[in-house]
């Protein structure tokens, strides 16, 4: 189950500008479906809140810096280097 989804985060505190993003991240550190859904905002190009722990501005610079990947997906969920180099990105 998602961390988010626990019931100690009220719905909107994903979607928070500023500094209150730093916060809404933190829910996502140890979530165990991170990945997945980092890679669910990428794949459906999230406008807002925090997802996988990545606010909108740090996933339009990645979109933007990886304009040739087809399935987030793919890249994230997988074993390759790709999800090495990202994960310390994140």
């Amino acid at each position: 189950m998602a961390s988010c989804g626990q019931g100690k985060q009220a719905p909107d505190a994903l979607f928070v500008e500023g500094a209150a993003q730093r916060e809404a991240r933190s829910v996502c550190q140890g979530c165990p479906v991170r990945l997945d859904c980092l890679a669910d905002a990428l794949d459906s190009r999230a406008d807002f809140g925090v997802w996988g722990g990545m606010t909108e501005r740090e996933r339009r610079a990645l979109l933007r810096r990886r304009p040739d990947v087809v399935s987030w997906r793919a890249e994230l969920v997988g074993t390759g280097p790709t999800l090495v180099a990202l994960a310390g990105a994140v």
